[in-house]
């Protein structure tokens, strides 16, 4: 599916959600924020919470602001189906649109993420891969143009471990324990597996790897195993139709939810409710909240929807996945407005959005400004860590809602960055790239 959305706040023209195609003439400026997506499919139920938590926000800038200092946000829609040879393909066909091409790309697969990093370099365009992609690329001195703010996988997985060693009674604790990792079959789910097995040779803890083929309709022999096994604690890298599956495989064989933890990609309305109370006690990492409480839901209904909850609610706000996709197209705008501090309120080219990300600063001052006082936490990044070393908290369905069930949790910089930089430079090495002095 694909659409174009082009609002002129400035002129007050009136547009539907899925916008209108109107042309460039008619703006002083436009900034042209591609989007890849995936509305069909089995991952469609993930993937259109995000689009529409897109979607909505930047219709908001435009509807609410007038734009970005002025400037009107346009953006396009480019069908993926989570397949990665079709996100290239998407990413060719969209990097040359708007009137300075391209301001920065967000892949939403890890497998697309990979293949876009090399391109980017060359095309000059930056990729914001939020909580995903090639984790190294938290190394700015050698991953110039891709940037996966505010935690990467290896850093969740060390703040799961974190988390069930407090659950557990400390560290010493973890040593015979055996934790499981169930992991979409892809470059997305084995991602983790590095920091689980390092943090298994220091902790002693015993891990199995049990990797689920694509799309994850099929995990009886999966569940089976762990329940043979009997772990003491259940990770869960999924995606789309696999989350539900895995928790409804879960609750039948009688595991203990409170000890079964998705990543932040496992943990939204439609990975519980299809498992009924089967789900209660189930819980997630993840780094904003869920729900529709705040300031800016409150806006997105009055300015996008015309004060319509209901056609709101159908448009999933409010659920985990929606919010995600609300906050990362927030951080990518707000890198753009960082990028005009600098260089004007006019059209940036994908090289000066580079900048902003890369000098990105979110404060709590600035959420709230948003709407988004106590709803994610503001990041500050940097030219050698393009991750910022973030903090994730977890949150428990109790059958109608999430609600959080731990404080922030910091990653193990002391485990993870040292890695990071090691495959990092590695990279480096086979690509002929000579890091950045930062």
């Amino acid at each position: 599916m694909k659409f174009r959305s082009l609002i002129l706040g400035a002129l007050g023209v009136a547009v539907g959600i899925t916008g209108i195609a109107l042309s460039k003439a008619a703006y002083a400026a436009e900034q042209f924020i591609p989007m890849l997506v995936y509305r069909t499919g089995p991952y469609a139920p993930s993937g259109i919470p995000v689009a529409n938590g897109f979607r909505d926000y930047y219709t908001l800038v435009n509807k609410r602001d007038g734009g970005i200092n002025g400037v009107t946000v346009t953006f396009e829609e480019c069908e993926t189906k989570y397949d990665t040879k079709i996100g290239v393909e998407c990413y060719e066909k969209l990097k040359g649109k708007g009137p300075t091409g391209a301001s920065l790309f967000n892949p939403y697969s890890t497998g697309i993420t990979y293949q876009l990093i090399p391109k980017a370099s060359v095309d000059k365009v930056p990729i914001l891969s939020m909580g995903y992609g090639r984790t190294s690329a938290a190394d700015g001195r050698v991953f110039e143009w891709v940037f996966n703010f505010p935690m990467t996988y290896w850093s969740q997985a060390s703040a799961f471990v974190k988390y069930v060693s407090r659950q557990e009674g400390g560290y010493d604790k973890l040593k015979g324990k055996n934790i499981v990792h169930v992991y979409h079959n892809s470059a997305y789910g084995k991602e983790a597996n590095p920091t689980l097995v390092a943090l298994a040779k220091r902790y002693g803890y015993k891990l199995t790897l049990l990797a689920v083929d694509h799309p994850g309709q099929e995990q009886k022999a999966t569940w089976l195993q762990i329940r043979r096994l009997k772990p003491d604690w259940v990770f869960m890298s999924g995606w789309g139709v696999m989350n539900s599956v895995a928790i409804k495989e879960a609750a039948a064989i009688n595991f203990p939810m409170d000890h079964f933890v998705g990543n932040w990609w496992s943990g939204t309305d439609a990975d519980v409710i299809p498992a009924g109370q089967g789900s209660v006690g189930y819980k997630s990492t993840t780094f904003h909240s869920a729900g529709s409480g705040f300031p800016v839901h409150a806006d997105i209904i009055k300015h996008v929807y015309g004060g319509d909850a209901a056609k709101a609610k159908e448009n999933n706000i409010g659920e985990v996945l929606y919010n995600r996709g609300m906050v990362n197209a927030m951080f990518g705008i707000e890198a753009i407005r960082t990028a005009m501090g600098k260089y004007g309120n006019k059209s940036m080219t994908g090289e000066q959005v580079r900048w902003g990300l890369e000098n990105l600063n979110v404060e709590n001052a600035r959420l709230q400004a948003l709407g988004m006082k106590d709803f994610t936490r503001g990041v500050k990044v940097s030219c050698a860590d393009h991750e910022t070393g973030g903090s994730l908290r977890i949150q428990q369905w109790d059958g109608t809602k999430w609600k959080f069930v731990s404080q922030w949790l910091s990653p193990m910089r002391d485990i993870v960055r040292p890695m990071i930089e090691k495959d990092a430079a590695m990279f480096a090495k086979e690509n002929k790239i000579t890091p950045r002095s930062c």
